[in-house]
């Protein structure tokens, strides 16, 4: 079974590659049974998105707004 810190490496490595399906399965695992884990996830995932949005150009930014 995974821990918390191996799920918070394997959240990480998410964002930067494709997971195997085993890994997929243990992470899934993990997450449904450990709240703080699954609320990381979601975090790192706004994170994400945000310093994305962040990096994009000035006009493709204006875009949206």
């Amino acid at each position: 079974m995974m821990n918390c810190k191996q799920a918070a490496q394997m959240l990480s490595e998410k964002l930067d590659r494709p997971l195997s399906a085993k890994e997929k399965m243990a992470l899934t695992l993990h997450t449904t049974m450990c709240p703080p884990c699954r609320l990381f996830g979601k975090q790192m995932g706004s994170l994400r998105d945000l310093s994305k949005a962040y990096t994009k150009p000035k006009d493709q930014h204006e875009e949206k707004n």
